[in-house]
């Protein structure tokens, strides 16, 4: 079985100092930027899913030490592998099982508790619509303590918004991109919430967020649901936002929105 340390010195020996310097440039990581200070090995992404594939035993009390690593792709291998466990713990067939809900709480709970290190866009997007996103759909007996076979529940609005309230931005994404596993199924809910909730966050990869968002409320709930957010938002909301969310319409319909801001 593999720990650790055995994935963090694999990871280190596919080290790429060129593809490293892109990915710096690319995630924004000098001084005043958004991810300022973060360092790479220079792994692309299938790289790391191919090893996350091989560790299907990878014990999930080693994951914090992967997660505490300096390096971004080591970082990312630890959300996948957390990501991967719910997905299997997540078949139609263990969805009831109580063994199954306990293990998958447990995975969540890691999640929440280390999500400061998912400190990129990239890793927030690449992991909350996989854990937090499904758990908003699945029973739970987190909250209390109790079964919880409907989806929805306080306790899981009180973990949101308490993300969304966060003054830290990675948090507050993760809030936002968990809705789209819960649109994907239909329930625009918890998109319409923290839409609005960030609606006018500082910065703009929120903006990008929200926007991507409400699109894929547009495209897997209906457009008269999107038309409806934008007809008493779209004067106000930012315009990288409102942007994304449009992306989907026609020409007419994007230009009559864009034209709703002064």
């Amino acid at each position: 079985m593999a720990h650790a340390n055995d994935i963090i010195n694999r990871m280190e020996g596919l080290r790429n100092e060129a593809q490293a310097l892109h990915l710096m440039r690319f995630f924004k990581t000098g001084p005043g930027q958004y991810g300022e200070g973060d360092r790479f090995l220079g792994i692309k992404v299938p790289v790391t899913r191919s090893l996350v594939k091989e560790m299907r035993d990878f014990p999930l009390d080693e994951v914090p030490t992967l997660l505490a690593s300096e390096w971004h792709e080591v970082r990312l291998c630890g959300l996948l592998l957390m990501v991967a466990a719910h997905a299997r713990l997540s078949t139609r067939r263990l969805m009831d099982d109580a063994e199954a809900t306990k293990a998958r709480d447990r995975i969540v709970q890691l999640y929440l508790t280390h999500a400061h290190r998912a400190n990129n866009w990239d890793l927030v997007d690449l992991s909350a619509p996989g854990i937090t996103g499904s758990w908003l759909l699945q029973p739970t007996f987190l909250g209390g303590g109790l079964y919880t076979p409907e989806p929805h529940n306080e306790h899981k609005l009180a973990v949101l918004d308490d993300l969304a309230a966060s003054d830290c931005l990675w948090l507050q994404r993760i809030a936002m991109v968990s809705t789209l596993t819960p649109t994907r199924h239909g329930d625009p809910s918890y998109c319409l919430r923290y839409a609005e909730a960030l609606l006018h966050h500082r910065h703009d990869l929120m903006h990008k967020a929200v926007g991507w968002m409400l699109r894929e409320m547009g495209k897997h709930v209906g457009m008269d649901t999107l038309r409806s957010f934008l007809d008493r938002h779209a004067a106000t909301m930012p315009r990288t936002a409102l942007r994304y969310a449009i992306e989907h319409m026609d020409a007419d319909e994007r230009r009559h929105y864009m034209n709703l801001r002064p």
